[in-house]
């Protein structure tokens, strides 16, 4: 349900695609927002649900470098 809301009502600025092979596997790009540091960057990432989600968390991981106190290489 939220994978369908995700790809029919995308938030200002993000787009995901799912894989083809796998339906929990998504590639995501996100437009730097305006008035930030990140403002005219375009971040590609991979976001994975696992199969016990929601009840685990999504797992992220940003394919674009960037600097960010809260984003590191650990998956």
């Amino acid at each position: 349900q939220e994978t369908q809301r995700l790809l029919s009502e995308p938030a200002p600025g993000i787009s995901a695609s799912p894989s083809e092979e796998n339906m929990r596997y998504f590639n995501v790009m996100i437009l730097g927002p305006a008035q930030s540091p990140y403002e005219g960057g375009v971040f590609k990432l991979e976001l994975f649900l696992p199969e016990e989600y929601p009840m685990a968390a999504p797992k992220v991981r940003f394919l674009t470098k960037i600097y960010h106190p809260n984003i590191d290489k650990a998956w």
